[in-house]
């Protein structure tokens, strides 16, 4: 189980406990790009530690501070365990090829880049192997900032030592390193580390330094323990281990150094596009619904959302965690955000306010889907924030977050499919054929734009983040968030209050039997359309 470092919680009564409760839900493990990953009782073979795009200059440190095995008979071999450093330039740091699931990630060589810290309990060492062109890929012992660590274990002499006597002076000046040694050690290809040891458990550190151009790349860190890798004959084991990554601008990834700008921009747009619509709703000489108000609240949640998260990513960038207080207001904000979202969609989809009063109760059982499932992803989404990424329950988190936004974007298709019917099945009526035709392509033409909101920002942003450079990932959110913002202004231009209300004005209820429907938007499609009455006779009069 994953464990956070934090504060003692002492012995709040009962009143607190919901406060205390969803602030460690909150911000509980979350520690921005210095991070301190605790697992107790762990069974699983492979763990994704963390995943980082480094430029040149930029660095890596690991300091495995407590790795307790099982115990083990003493004619037992030594478990085989260790780190795993892989690179890519496009995309994401490509799996594992899955031929054999029992076959052991570290025992397989490779032609492309990949670091092999190799642990030996027995004879208390740690052997790198390198794979790949890494000529300027700088492996060295030791920290070379400092970094909190467990109290009351032995920390092991920062040397290294050949696998193989070669004859030159590499090993003389490796030793000759007093401790603590921080600088890079070039001629590095076979290095073995010493391994510390107090009791039943180990630790030892080391760093790494991207010395070039051609080593930049999105770097991936795993810890293996292939003893696992056969179901049914897991060993439990403890691990503790501290990473910190940064780049010579700070401590964001490559691709997350522009979303401080991107977001702050966004927030902008989004910002003045909710006050040009209250305005416009203030200054409307035309009928106004609740469904107008409600439209303004999404623009607005997601300018302020935006505002607190580019906040948060400019305090990762200087001091490696956010503020506990702004991100508590960003997740906050981003749950009201999102569900507010499909709220408004739903409803604009259903008809509501515009040609009919309320909901069938097919539409609210969709409302009753989408609502606690929009909540479920999004503390899903917070959970996976304010998590490390090896954590035990990171993946399940991970999966509820991509099935409940999943099927939230497939169930709000359904009312504006039954608003389409609706509108086909009352074109034909005597009076109102002009209306509801108006009215069906005005709901097609949003059906349509919900399937290419639902598209940009679930489908081709994968894509994106999969075809393009690392350094050039941010391009993804700049396609999210810049899709959001035009299907909020299309939706508003589509559905705003106008003038000469001629097919999706409701009017009302006791009125119903006398007039015939009228407008209530302006989208364009209201040529050749007059208000129709019935004088007492029934006959009808233009």
């Amino acid at each position: 189980m994953a464990e956070s470092e934090r504060r003692g919680l002492g012995s709040p009564n009962p009143a607190e406990w919901g406060q205390r409760l969803l602030l460690l839900l909150l911000v509980g493990g979350c520690s921005g790009r210095i991070h301190r990953l605790a697992l107790t009782g762990e069974r699983r073979a492979d763990i994704q530690l963390t995943t980082f795009g480094f430029y040149t200059n930029g660095s890596l440190e690991v300091e495995l501070s407590l790795l307790r095995p099982s115990p083990r008979e003493p004619e037992e071999t030594s478990p085989l365990m260790g780190f795993s450093l892989r690179r890519a330039r496009f995309g994401s740091v490509p799996a594992y090829s899955a031929q054999d699931s029992h076959q052991c990630p570290l025992q397989r060589t490779s032609s492309n880049f990949l670091v092999l810290f190799l642990i030996n309990t027995k004879a208390l060492q740690v052997q790198v192997r390198k794979y790949g062109v890494q000529e300027k890929l700088f492996i060295a012992p030791g920290l070379r900032s400092k970094m909190p660590s467990t109290p009351g274990l032995p920390k092991a002499a920062h040397t290294v030592t050949p696998e193989v006597d070669s004859g030159n002076s590499t090993a003389a000046k490796a030793k000759a390193q007093p401790t603590g040694f921080q600088g890079p050690i070039e001629k590095n290809k076979d290095l073995v580390l010493d391994l510390g040891h107090l009791n039943d458990s180990y630790n030892f550190s080391f760093h790494v330094v991207i010395g070039s151009s051609a080593e930049e790349g999105q770097y991936s860190l795993n810890f293996y323990n292939c003893d696992n890798l056969r179901p049914g004959r897991e060993r439990p084991f403890d691990l503790t281990v501290m990473i910190q990554e940064k780049n010579p601008e700070g401590f964001l990834s490559a691709e997350e150094i522009p979303l401080f700008k991107l977001y702050l921009i966004m927030s902008a747009c989004f910002l003045a596009a909710g006050i040009f619509w209250v305005n416009m709703l203030c200054r409307s000489k035309y009928n106004v619904s609740k469904i107008h108000w409600l439209m303004a609240a999404p623009p607005i949640t997601k300018s302020i959302s935006l505002l607190f998260h580019s906040i948060n990513y400019y305090f990762i960038n200087g001091q490696g965690h956010p503020i506990e207080g702004l991100a508590v207001m960003h997740y906050i904000t981003h749950l009201l955000k999102g569900t507010l979202l499909f709220i408004t969609i739903a409803l604009i989809g259903s008809g509501w306010a515009f040609f009919k009063y309320g909901l069938s109760d097919k539409e609210k059982k969709i409302f009753g889907i989408v609502i606690p499932l929009q909540v479920l992803a999004n503390v899903a989404y917070i959970v996976m924030e304010s998590r490390e990424k090896g954590a035990s329950d990171y993946g399940l988190w991970k999966e509820i977050l991509f099935l409940g936004d999943l099927i939230c974007c497939g169930v709000i298709l359904f009312p504006v499919v039954w608003s389409i019917r609706h509108l086909q099945d009352g074109s034909g009526t005597d009076g109102k054929v002009a209306v509801n035709l108006a009215k069906l392509k005005l709901f097609r033409h949003y059906y349509v734009m919900v399937i290419f909101y639902i598209y940009f920002t679930r489908i081709i942003a994968i894509l994106l983040r999969v075809a393009v450079p690392f350094q050039w990932q941010w391009l993804c959110q700049l396609l999210v968030e810049g899709s959001t913002l035009a299907f909020f202004v299309l939706t508003g231009y589509k559905f705003q209050p106008a003038r000469d209300s001629q097919y999706l004005q409701l009017p009302p209820e006791d009125e119903e039997d006398i007039q015939t429907e009228q407008v209530m938007t302006d989208a364009g499609f209201r040529e050749g359309l007059c208000k129709v009455h019935k004088t007492a006779s029934g006959q009808e009069q233009l």
